[in-house]
């Protein structure tokens, strides 16, 4: 990927009826998606496995430059609390390498209730890094893994932290952990988590702190997928960071 390349895009493909004409034609809805996105973060991965055929079906539905990220099973993140993992990680992974080089990277999300213990969270980092060099983003939830020693430990494992909204401590609203492989940017809607939209004050001043970000590619999710916004503000998104990037005299174009 392009040094510091934006990327925006939504979790998942649905397109609402309202907003189908913003966007091109194909054989189905992810192809369609495809003509204006070049990310999409697949979540349904959380709640069940997939078949490998069907995530290669996926890989065969987008253009070449097409990226997905798949959010690792609650299997992981909630119910094993990251503790003896190994089986349902090699499942996953199994499976998720149907997606081929069409695979931009992993998501993790963990619980609210889930707070940092380091000796768990560096074991089960360092049996990922055995298996995948894939970018990989955390989202943690507790304010506990907003400290140095959390910090420290997701960048020694080339981990980056999600930056995210709404945010439960202002640390959780900017990137951490590694920037070396991506920043990562997931917008759940605000202030009605999944269902609010987002303003176009909003979108500008995400735009500004995703352009000051040098580096490694920038990943923006909108998450807010209720009510359809997600497609709507990631197209808005689109418009004003591109204008952001272009600006004259500016330093991010």
């Amino acid at each position: 990927m392009a040094n510091h390349r934006i990327r925006t895009g939504c979790a998942g493909w649905s397109i609402g009826t309202p907003q189908r004409g913003l966007f091109g034609d194909g054989p189905s809805m992810l192809a369609r998606y495809a003509t204006r996105f070049d990310i999409a973060e697949i979540n349904s991965s959380f709640y069940r496995p997939h078949r490998r055929e069907t995530w290669q079906r996926w890989a065969a539905s987008v253009p070449a430059g097409f990226r997905f990220s798949a959010k690792m099973p609650r299997t992981i993140s909630h119910e094993l609390a990251l503790r003896g993992t190994g089986p349902a990680l090699d499942r996953f992974l199994s499976e998720v390498d149907g997606l081929g080089r069409k695979l931009g990277g992993l998501l993790l999300q963990l619980p609210p209730s889930l707070a940092f213990d380091a000796r768990s969270a560096s074991a089960f980092f360092r049996m990922l890094r055995r298996r995948s060099d894939l970018p990989v983003a955390c989202e943690p939830r507790h304010a506990s893994w907003f400290d140095a020693r959390a910090s420290d430990l997701l960048a020694q494992h080339a981990i980056a932290r999600v930056a995210a909204d709404p945010a439960r401590l202002p640390a959780a609203a900017l990137p951490g952990g590694s920037a070396a492989g991506w920043t990562y940017w997931r917008w759940h809607g605000s202030p009605r988590m999944y269902y609010s939209r987002y303003g176009d004050d909003a979108l500008a001043a995400l735009a500004a702190q995703v352009a000051s970000r040098k580096g490694a590619p920038a990943w923006v999710i909108f998450d807010n997928t209720a009510h359809g916004h997600a497609a709507t503000d990631a197209l808005r998104f689109q418009t004003i960071a591109g204008a952001t990037r272009r600006r004259p005299g500016g330093q991010h174009a």
